[in-house]
């Protein structure tokens, strides 16, 4: 089946972004891996004199605004957290009839369309539904719409960016930091890699053994979730 793999991420965590013009966009200076600092992330995301408050930073986003660097991505990411309606757990009906349709092995132009619609229906729901993402961009470019595949390639890219500057995943002191478990594997995926085996560790760590395409290599990454659990059973204890 053909299909574009979006974005294929380097070891150490550097994204190739694409512009919506098509050109590559310049990455940040010092691409850093830094643990995110949630109570500061916290603190800034909820503060409205703060240049990272929530809703000026979904709007820049949803505007596409390609001036947002990668510290306005850690914070919209990761800031998610922080809002009422998130919900790392929520999976709606509508990914799953997307993510059914997505696997065809060809599609029709009213199945393009209909890919395209339901991950927008989708990403309503979840804003960083990062599968949507790529369905909408495979969709998008055969259908010949390559500016708007663009901006959705560049905010993929830049969501990943986000992720992948928390750690290295090599082990629990570099583990990468999620908001939602499916990240987990979007990110082992736009790898070129498969999911082996994945156990959680305690407290607060998901391992997955992975093996890269084509079974020549094979590793181990760490994902840290304390901040996704924690913020899971503060809203929903029971």
């Amino acid at each position: 089946m053909k299909k574009i793999l979006t974005c294929i991420l380097a070891v150490l965590g550097i994204v190739t972004a694409v512009s919506v013009t098509g050109a590559p966009a310049k990455p940040d200076k010092k691409p850093m891996t830094e643990r995110p600092d949630m109570e500061q992330i916290k603190r800034e995301v909820t503060d409205p004199a703060s240049k990272y408050y929530y809703p000026k930073l979904m709007e820049m986003y949803e505007r596409n605004e390609t001036i947002m660097n990668l510290q306005d991505y850690r914070h919209l990411y990761y800031g998610y957290l922080f809002q009422e309606d998130f919900n790392p757990y929520r999976h709606s009906e509508v990914s799953s009839k997307n993510e059914s349709l997505y696997y065809k092995s060809k599609h029709t132009r009213a199945e393009l369309d209909s890919i395209i619609s339901y991950a927008k229906e989708a990403l309503k729901d979840n804003p960083f539904d990062l599968s949507q993402m790529n369905f909408m961009i495979y969709a998008l470019r055969e259908r010949g719409k390559v500016n708007l595949a663009n901006i959705w390639q560049y905010r993929l890219n830049h969501l990943l960016q986000a992720i992948v500057s928390s750690g290295t995943g090599a082990d629990k002191d570099n583990a990468w930091y999620v908001i939602n478990p499916r990240h987990e594997y979007n990110i082992i995926n736009f790898q070129n890699a498969v999911a082996k085996h994945q156990e959680y560790e305690e407290p607060y760590f998901d391992r997955i053994d992975v093996e890269k395409k084509g079974g020549k290599e094979s590793g181990t990454y760490y994902f840290n979730i304390r901040n996704l659990l924690e913020e899971y059973y503060r809203k929903f204890p029971e």
